[in-house]
C-alpha cells in the first residue's frame, strides 16, 4: 500500500527507511556512506542464531498454565527496570541528535506538512530506534514461542515497544522543558549527562550492596527474600505491572499498552509547538556570541606550557557531547570512591586493581581527545614552539585530571593502608602514561565528534590499550597481597613478573609500531 506523499504515513515509511539504511550502511569516515551488504548478512545470520538458540531454550518449557510464581514476576520487573534505564539513556540522545544535530529540519518546518505530524513521526522514530536492540535479541523468543505452542512470549513486542513509547515521551518531555528552561545551548549539555547518568545508573544501583557493607551471605539472604516476598510488597500491585505482562498476562499487557499509548498521544497533543519552538531556538543557538565591549586585554603572563594545557581544557569543557562519553566512565569511580573512604570494605589489591583499571581507561580516553583530535595540527606544527614541549604539555593535560581525580579516594586510602595506597598510587601513575603514550604512538587521528568510533580500524591500538589496562591491572592486585606475605611463593612471583612484563612491555611495541600504524 502507498502512502499519500506529504502525510504522516508518508513521512513515517522515509523515516524508517533511513534508519535501516543508517544501521546498515558503511561508517568507514573515508568512503562516502553506502549500504553495506556484509553487515546486513552477518546481521541476518546472527538473528537466525537466536533463533536457534530459543528453540533450544523453549522446547524445555512447560507451556505456563495460570499465574506465574510472584519470584518470577519480581525478576522480570526488575530486569525491565534496568532496560527502562538503557532505553531512557537512549531516548535522551535520540532527542538530542533530533533537535540539535539533524540537517534536515528547516527544510520540513518550511514545508506544507503540519507540526503535529512532523513530532509525531519524529517521536515514532525514537521510538523504533530505542526498541530495535531489544527487539533484535528478545523477538526470535516470540516467534520460536509461537512454534512451540507458547503464545505468551508474543508479548515481548508490546511490552518492548511499550515502554520504548514511554521512555521516547519523557525524554522528549525533559528535553523540551530543559530547553525552555536552560535554553538550547545549555539543554543539549546537560541532557547529554543526564543520557549518560541513566545509562550508568544500574552499575551505581547494583554497587549499593557492596558501598553498604553487605557480605556475601547478607546479599544471597536479601535476594531471596526479596524474590519471595517482593520487599513486602502485594503481588496484585500495579509495580509488578510490567513483569506480569512480560510473562504474557493479556490484562497486564493491554494495561501497559494502553499507558504507553496514552504517554505518546499526550506528548504529541501538548508538546507539538514547544517542539517547533524548540528547533527554532537551536538553530538560532549556534551563532556567535556578541563580541566584548571594551579595549582588548592580552595576557602573556603564563609560559607556553601552561597555555597549552589550560586550551586544551576548556576545549573539552566546551564540548557537550566529550563531557558526556567521558562522564560515563566517571560514574564508574563512584563505588570505588566510597569503599575507599569506608574504613572497612574490600581488600587492598582489589581496590587498586579497580581504580588503576578505571585510570588506564580515562587516560586513553583524554588522550585521544587532547593528541589526536586537535582541531589545528597544522597552525600547531608550524608554530616557532618546540614540538617537544607541544607534546608534554599534551600529554600532562590528558593525565592530570585522571590524577587528580583518582587520588582524592588513593590518599585516603592511603591513610588506613600506607603501603597498599603506595602501590596503588604507583600502579595508576604507570598505566596513565602508559595509556597516553600508546595512544600517541599508536592511535588514528579524527574528529572530535568520533570520539565513540575513535578504535575503529585501529585493532592494534585497542588490542595495547587493553593489554596494557589488563597488566597494570594485575600488577595493583598481585603486589599489596605479595607485600603482606613474609615469603611469596613462586607461583605470585612469576605472577608478577609476567604482569610486569605486559604493563611494561605494551608502550615498547606502542613505539615499536608507531609509524606503521599512521
Amino acid at each position: 500500500m502507498s502512502a499519500r506523499p506529504g502525510s504522516a504515513l508518508w513521512l513515517l515509511r522515509h523515516e524508517l527507511r533511513m534508519f535501516w539504511y543508517t544501521a546498515l550502511s558503511s561508517a568507514n569516515p573515508t568512503q562516502p556512506r553506502r549500504f553495506d551488504w556484509k553487515l546486513a548478512a552477518l546481521g541476518l545470520g546472527m538473528w537466525l542464531l537466536f533463533h536457534v538458540g530459543a528453540y533450544f531454550l523453549l522446547r524445555q518449557a512447560v507451556p505456563g498454565q495460570g499465574q506465574p510464581p510472584h519470584a518470577l514476576v519480581v525478576a522480570a520487573s526488575a530486569i525491565l527496570l534496568a532496560t527502562f534505564l538503557f532505553m531512557l539513556s537512549g531516548a535522551l540522545k535520540s532527542s538530542v541528535e533530533v533537535l540539535f544535530d539533524r540537517g534536515d529540519m528547516d527544510l520540513l518546518l518550511s514545508s506544507p506538512l503540519p507540526s503535529r505530524s512532523i513530532f509525531t513521526v519524529r517521536l515514532a522514530g525514537i521510538v523504533v530506534k530505542v526498541a530495535a536492540v531489544y527487539l533484535f535479541f528478545l523477538a526470535p523468543l516470540a516467534h520460536v514461542g509461537v512454534l512451540l505452542g507458547q503464545p505468551r512470549w508474543l508479548a515481548a513486542y508490546p511490552v518492548l515497544l511499550g515502554m520504548a513509547a514511554i521512555a521516547a515521551s519523557a525524554a522528549m518531555l525533559l528535553t523540551l522543558g530543559l530547553v525552555r528552561w536552560l535554553g538550547a545551548r545549555r539543554t543539549r549539555v546537560v541532557a547529554q549527562v543526564l543520557g549518560a547518568v541513566a545509562g550508568a545508573l544500574l552499575f551505581v544501583l547494583s554497587q549499593l550492596p557492596n558501598m553498604m557493607g553487605m557480605g556475601q551471605p547478607d546479599r544471597e539472604a536479601a535476594l531471596v527474600r526479596i524474590l519471595g516476598s517482593g520487599g513486602g510488597v502485594d503481588a496484585a500491585s500495579l509495580l509488578w505491572l510490567p513483569g506480569r505482562a512480560a510473562l504474557g498476562d493479556p490484562l497486564s499487557v493491554a494495561a501497559l499498552a494502553a499507558l504507553a499509548l496514552l504517554a505518546f498521544g499526550l506528548t504529541v497533543a501538548l508538546t507539538h509547538r514547544s517542539f517547533t519552538r524548540g528547533l527554532q531556538l537551536a538553530a538560532s543557538s549556534g551563532r556567535g556570541a556578541r563580541a566584548a565591549t571594551g579595549a582588548l586585554r592580552f595576557r602573556f603572563g603564563r609560559s607556553l606550557f601552561a597555555v597549552l594545557i589550560r586550551k586544551e581544557w576548556r576545549l573539552i569543557l566546551r564540548d557537550p557531547h566529550l563531557i558526556s562519553q567521558v562522564l560515563l566512565q566517571l560514574l564508574y569511580l563512584l563505588p570505588l570512591a566510597f569503599l575507599a573512604l569506608r574504613n572497612e570494605g574490600p581488600q587492598p589489591m582489589a581496590l587498586g586493581a579497580g581504580l588503576t583499571m578505571l585510570a588506564g581507561s580515562l587516560s586513553a580516553s583524554l588522550a585521544w581527545i587532547v593528541l589526536l583530535a586537535e582541531d589545528a595540527p597544522d597552525l600547531l606544527q608550524s608554530s616557532p614552539a618546540q614540538a617537544g614541549t607541544i607534546r608534554n604539555a599534551k600529554l600532562v593535560a590528558a593525565i592530570g585530571p585522571v590524577l587528580v581525580l583518582v587520588g582524592v579516594p588513593v590518599l585516603w586510602f592511603a591513610l588506613g593502608e600506607p603501603l597498599a595506597g603506595a602501590l596503588a598510587a604507583f600502579t595508576i601513575g604507570g598505566v596513565s602514561l602508559a595509556a597516553a603514550l600508546i595512544v600517541m604512538w599508536t592511535g588514528k587521528a579524527g574528529a572530535r565528534d568520533k570520539f565513540t568510533s575513535r578504535g575503529q580500524r585501529n585493532g592494534l591500538g585497542v588490542i595495547l590499550e587493553l593489554c596494557n589496562v589488563l597488566g597494570w591491572g594485575a600488577l595493583a592486585f598481585l603486589l599489596p597481597m605479595t607485600a603482606g606475605m613474609a615469603h611469596p611463593g613462586l607461583g605470585m612471583v612469576l605472577g608478577i613478573a609476567a604482569a610486569a612484563a605486559v604493563a611494561l612491555g605494551m608502550p615498547g611495541l606502542a613505539w615499536l609500531f608507531r609509524r606503521r600504524s599512521r
